[in-house]
């Protein structure tokens, strides 16, 4: 017997899968089944967001950083040792643009828009344990930091760290050298570096 709608948020919001065709959505064919889904899904994920961070605050420290300043202070001693001189600017360019604090701001907008149902689960997780409300799940992952492509997001708790070399914004952002090619960010592609 297919489950429910509301059985297939409830599993949705328990453990982050779905399933992918849809089947306990209504619609007259797949990819209204789909995007009926989808929706609802988002819509729940949010809403049990906002449903644990009620009556928490964000922290003050991180509220009105300039992120964009803040990475490019980061990682531009990572940069400035891995890349020839030619090359930094393109990097830094690249990576001061790819953090993304999650804030009360930005989480609905993401949660909606970012690709795949699976990250938008780790992402409000993310945001989440970054804030120290519960997770959707028991054994949701607590992190700190996620990366997907060239963009990084981070949780306010990634800048509480209290060692010097608990630095999440150059953890996460040097996982893009290893998510794209040297073409996808304007640098010569050659045979022995990717």
């Amino acid at each position: 017997m297919p489950e429910s709608p509301e059985q297939a948020t409830e599993h949705y919001l328990r453990s982050g899968e779905h399933d992918a065709h849809f089947r306990a959505w209504p619609g007259n064919d797949f990819l209204a089944r789909v995007h009926c889904g989808e929706a609802a899904l988002r819509a729940a994920l949010i809403a049990a967001v906002h449903t644990r961070t009620r009556h928490l605050a964000f922290p003050e420290a991180v509220t009105n950083l300039d992120i964009v300043a803040f990475t490019r202070g980061k990682v531009a001693p990572m940069v400035h040792g891995l890349f020839p001189a030619c090359e930094q600017a393109a990097v830094l360019s690249l990576l001061e643009r790819s953090v993304i604090l999650l804030t009360p701001a930005t989480i609905d907008a993401l949660l909606q828009n970012t690709h795949g149902l699976a990250t938008a689960w780790d992402l409000a997780n993310l945001y989440l344990a970054g804030l120290g409300a519960d997770l959707l799940a028991e054994d949701a992952p607590g992190l700190l930091g996620l990366s997907e492509g060239t963009t990084c997001y981070l949780s306010a708790a990634s800048f509480d760290a209290p060692d010097r070399f608990e630095d999440f914004v150059v953890h996460e952002a040097a996982h893009i050298f290893h998510n794209c090619k040297r073409e996808t960010i304007g640098l010569r592609g050659t045979r022995t570096r990717e």
